[in-house]
């Protein structure tokens, strides 16, 4: 599959969006900060109707923060492992897990048996920083913090995983690694079916997917309206899924061009 101009999709399929799920890093954020497009491109979208839900492997912690205080309408975190959503009238967080307490606490033990091996094996790679906010995964560092590793490293830790039987998934920083059959499509569809009666099986040509990197191929697979910020190119090549769509801009950049080709669409069909 060849990834088109963002200028090229449908302008129906554009002007028919009603979710928007995205990827957060090196996707919404550039260089590790969200521009001040991005960000304003999310209260874009959520003012136009649009529902608009992160879907990221970052850890509870900081989706406890995006859903409370970002212009969304909840988040998907830790590559699937739970979805939060805050209710504004009620002042009150929904959590929703995809694994019971004792799932949860026994899959702990196991993965850092495992994840203290991989950095022995691995000279050079990190518990990531942000782990001591993560209820679920354990996310191994070998870009973010350290200094930067061959994507080959990455790809050789995730086997690591899963020769114990885990799961893991090669992000543009971390490799996050989880035991469970949970991931991020299956909690996205989860959550928008829940939270706002948004079906794949009846909206998927009204729902879209920003990505940048393999981690994103499962999700890129089914959404026909799958784009790629500029910076997924140099992955292309591992991903069995690429993306329909890719933008001129990187990351952030490529964010807020696509939510203007989407608010640009619906325009010209008021």
């Amino acid at each position: 599959m060849t990834m088109q101009p963002l200028a090229q999709a449908p302008h129906s399929l554009l002007a028919g969006v009603k979710a928007v799920l995205t990827d957060i890093d090196d996707t919404l954020t550039l260089h590790g900060r969200l521009p001040a497009e991005a960000f304003d491109a999310l209260w874009k979208l959520r003012r136009a109707g649009i529902k608009v839900v992160p879907i990221t492997g970052r850890p509870a912690g900081w989706c406890d923060l995006i859903a409370r205080q970002w212009p969304v309408d909840g988040v998907v975190g830790e590559n699937g492992a739970f979805y939060f959503r805050y209710d504004d009238h009620a002042k009150k967080m929904i959590r929703v897990y995809a694994q019971s307490p004792e799932e949860r606490r026994a899959n702990t033990r196991k993965l850092w048996t495992i994840a203290e091996r991989v950095l022995k094996d691995f000279p050079g790679t990190a518990i990531a920083s942000d782990q001591a906010y993560r209820e679920i995964d354990v996310a191994i560092d070998f870009c973010e913090d350290v200094p930067p590793l061959p994507l080959a490293t990455a790809q050789a830790i995730a086997e690591a995983f899963h020769a114990e039987g885990a799961a893991a998934k090669v992000s543009s920083i971390h490799v996050n690694a989880w035991f469970g059959s949970h991931d991020k499509l299956t909690m996205s569809e989860r959550f928008l079916a829940e939270a706002f009666d948004i079906r794949l099986e009846t909206d998927l040509r009204h729902i879209a997917y920003c990505g940048d990197s393999p981690n994103d191929a499962p999700m890129f697979a089914v959404f026909p309206l799958g784009v790629g910020v500029a910076n997924i190119r140099p992955y292309a090549k591992l991903m069995a899924h690429l993306p329909a769509y890719v933008t001129a801009g990187e990351g952030g950049h490529g964010f807020a061009e696509f939510a203007d080709a989407v608010l640009a669409a619906r325009a010209q069909n008021a």
